[in-house]
C-alpha cells in the first residue's frame, strides 16, 4: 500500500466510490483513499474477492458486488456512498478490460460491442448517476482509468483501444459540460503489475522502459488521490500518463527488444 501523504487526511469526511475495487489499481487507490479518510464504497463482480478486499480495509469500507455495466449495481453503490456520508465526492471509473480482441476489420461485432459497453458506456453511467444524485449540487471529483492504448495503436488491441480513446475524450467533454463544481481528469497507465498483465515478461519489458521497472498499482494510485483532492483544484480535462517512458520509447523499441532478445539488426 502506498504510504499516506505528509498531510494525511485529504479526502477526510468524504465519501469515494471506487470500480474495479477488489484487487489491482482499484484496490491500491481504495486503501489509499481509506488513509486519507474517505469512506470508499469497493465496487467489484467477485463477491467474494470484494468482501476480502472490505475487510483489509476496515470500517471505511463498503462492499458492492455485481457488474459495473448493470444500473442495479449502480443504485446500490451510489445508496451506500449516500448512507455513509451523505454524498458523493469522489467517482473513480477504473473497472474495464480487453473483451477477446483482434483487428477491427475482421473481429464479432459482439467483441467490438462489449468493449465499448464496458471501458466507454458503463463510466457515463456511473458517471451520470454521480451526477444526479450527488455532484449537481454538492460538486465533486471523477477520474477516469484510460490506458495508454488510448493514446497508441497497441497491436491486436483496436476495440479496446479505441473504447479508451472514447473514454479519454469523454474526460474533456465531461469537464467541460460539468464545470466549475465537477472536475473530470483521466489516468492513461503503462504497464503495471496486476493480474490483468500477468502474461507479460515485467523483467525484459523494464529493461526497454527509461524508467527501468514496471508500474505498480500504488504508482497509479497515487495519481488519482491526486486528482481526487484539492492539491489538483484547477486542473481538469486533463491526462496524465503514467507509463514509465513507455510512449517516448517509440522509435526506440526496435532496439531495445533487439538487446534484449538478440533478434534482428538495425
Amino acid at each position: 500500500m502506498a504510504a499516506a501523504s505528509p498531510d494525511k487526511g485529504q479526502l477526510q469526511g468524504r465519501s469515494a466510490i471506487v470500480t474495479g475495487a477488489s484487487r489491482g489499481i482499484g484496490l491500491a487507490t481504495a486503501r489509499l483513499f481509506a488513509a486519507e479518510g474517505a469512506h470508499v464504497v469497493l465496487v467489484g463482480r467477485d463477491a467474494g474477492r470484494l468482501d476480502a478486499a472490505a475487510a483489509s480495509i476496515g470500517a471505511a469500507a463498503t462492499a458492492v458486488a455485481g457488474s459495473v455495466e448493470d444500473t442495479d449495481t449502480i443504485a446500490r453503490a451510489t445508496d451506500a456512498a449516500l448512507a455513509a456520508t451523505g454524498r458523493i465526492d469522489v467517482l473513480i471509473n477504473n473497472a474495464g478490460g480487453p473483451p477477446p480482441d483482434g483487428p477491427l476489420v475482421a473481429m464479432p461485432m459482439r467483441d467490438f460491442d462489449a468493449a465499448l459497453s464496458l471501458n466507454l458506456r458503463a463510466p457515463l453511467l456511473w458517471i451520470r448517476a454521480a451526477w444526479a444524485r450527488s455532484m449537481r449540487e454538492h460538486g465533486g471529483a471523477i477520474v477516469n482509468i484510460a490506458s495508454i492504448g488510448g493514446l497508441s495503436a497497441p497491436r491486436a488491441m483496436g476495440a479496446y483501444a479505441t473504447a479508451k480513446a472514447g473514454l479519454l475524450h469523454m474526460t474533456r467533454m465531461l469537464a467541460a459540460e460539468l464545470g466549475p463544481a465537477i472536475r473530470v481528469n483521466a489516468i492513461a497507465p503503462g504497464v503495471v503489475r496486476t493480474d490483468a498483465t500477468a502474461a507479460v515478461d515485467y523483467d525484459a519489458f523494464a529493461r526497454i522502459l527509461p524508467m527501468g521497472r514496471i508500474g505498480e498499482a500504488d504508482d497509479i494510485a497515487d495519481a488519482a488521490l491526486f486528482l481526487a483532492s484539492a492539491r489538483s483544484g484547477w486542473i481538469t480535462g486533463e491526462t496524465i500518463t503514467i507509463d514509465g517512458g513507455t510512449l517516448i520509447q517509440t522509435g526506440r523499441l526496435k532496439r531495445g527488444w533487439q538487446d534484449d532478445y538478440g533478434k534482428g539488426e538495425d
